[in-house]
């Protein structure tokens, strides 16, 4: 097999990244993404950490050499941020995505989701502001939560949604690293707690405010990066009704849609998403932004047969839909450390149908020396060096086009070591 395709990636590259800074500066041109020389890419100790984890093989000679020898990195589209860059920064804040970008993340992820007043807002869940926010911790805005915090468990978990709030009240409250301590006696317990170890609380104390979709816009117009906007699964019911104005899924569908169009974004560089494989359609077949990519929420379907699988992916494939995005999952699971990682007959079919894959979420679970978690199901690693196998792994058999991390500069370093999506 030809190294992950590496003619097709180099061709969708260049579809989205062709202009320059002095043309996206012509009155009235839509943006599009390209070179932007105002910032260089940092990518920090961590990537060379990992390197030095890695067990004794030629991907680990191969990448130690470019460590001791590449002076100058370049962004590139197999980096995709996810979040921002929560391993160690509150997700989905400004200060997030720019760290991100910074890092060479060409692409940027951002989900959105809708406040009460139908007003785009960046989180990654309409209901989880009880633990990325100090919600809980503000008496007016905590009396307005679908459920305040009443104790710890087994008392039922508080739920604050932005739906309870206007743009303007979710926009008084700090964002913070995502996490809560359910077994805590007090408010402060709980909204302070729950940090995993191996993250930090350092980068969230100075209040980052939770950033509105058109924000998140121009912040990645600013870094000349690309848009990959999730739109989130209401846990509302749908349409939603306030004060009599009524918003349904598709009036939610369209909205995100507008904001891009309202900001003279060219469609080519958004990255539409959703779980919601209705929403994905929707945009493919109704609208001019075709790049969708339908994310993968049916675990089961990477153990069916080949033959269920192609059904399923099927009305993806007959309304135009690029793009599929499955979680990690889509290898085979190993029986021991010792058996050969394989790809599944998920992503093996995916490819068949003429789908590019990217996956989800890279260095999500933590230290591998703990066995990791969800994102590594099955993968035997026994150390953090273990990640870069497993993403040239990815890249070489599993054939990705891109990779969601928490920390896009380990990502980064690797496509610069391989001369693989590069742009600025």
């Amino acid at each position: 097999m030809a190294m992950f395709n590496l003619v097709a990636l180099i061709a969708l590259v260049a579809v989205v990244s062709a202009e320059t800074s002095d043309e996206k500066r012509i009155l009235g041109q839509r943006y599009k993404s390209g070179k932007n020389p105002s910032y260089s890419i940092q990518l920090g100790p961590r990537p060379y950490y990992l390197v030095q984890s890695m067990k004794d093989s030629p991907l680990k000679t191969q990448l130690t050499q470019c460590a001791n020898t590449k002076k100058r990195f370049k962004k590139s589209f197999l980096s995709v941020s996810h979040r921002g860059a929560p391993l160690m920064f509150p997700e989905h804040t400004l200060h997030g995505l720019e760290i991100a970008a910074r890092m060479g993340a060409d692409l940027i992820e951002a989900d959105v989701t809708f406040t009460k007043d139908r007003e785009l807002v960046v989180r990654h869940a309409q209901c989880d502001l009880h633990t990325t926010t100090d919600v809980l911790l503000r008496p007016e805005l905590a009396a307005k939560c679908s459920r305040n915090w009443t104790g710890p468990s087994p008392a039922p978990a508080p739920k604050c949604c932005t739906s309870d709030f206007t743009l303007a009240e979710v926009k008084t409250m700090c964002a913070k690293m995502d996490a809560a301590d359910s077994r805590a006696t007090t408010r402060e317990g709980y909204v302070n707690g729950g940090v995993a170890s191996w993250r930090t609380t350092l980068y969230g104390r100075e209040c980052p405010r939770v950033p509105t979709h058109k924000e998140y816009i121009q912040k990645v117009k600013e870094y000349g990066a690309k848009f990959v906007p999730e739109m989130k699964t209401p846990e509302i019911p749908m349409p939603y009704n306030d004060s009599g104005i009524i918003f349904t899924q598709t009036d939610y569908a369209q909205k995100v849609v507008d904001e891009y169009i309202e900001a003279n974004i060219d469609p080519s560089i958004v990255y539409l998403q959703s779980f919601l494989w209705s929403d994905v359609i929707y945009w493919s077949t109704k609208t001019d932004f075709k790049n969708t990519c339908a994310l993968e929420g049916t675990y089961d379907a990477y153990n069916w047969s080949k033959d269920a699988i192609k059904a399923w992916l099927k009305p993806l494939k007959d309304a135009g839909v690029p793009v599929l995005a499955p979680p990690t999952l889509l290898l085979a699971n190993r029986t021991s450390a010792n058996a050969t990682i394989e790809v599944s007959n998920y992503a093996s079919v995916a490819l068949e149908m003429g789908f590019k894959i990217v996956t989800w979420s890279f260095e999500r679970d933590g230290p591998l020396q703990q066995g990791g978690g969800f994102y590594n199901t099955g993968l035997f690693a026994d150390r953090d060096g273990f990640n870069y196998e497993f993403l040239d792994f990815m890249v070489k058999k599993a054939n990705i086009t891109g990779i969601f991390s928490d920390w896009p500069a380990t990502v980064t370093f690797y496509a610069n070591c391989m001369g693989l999506g590069l742009g600025m």
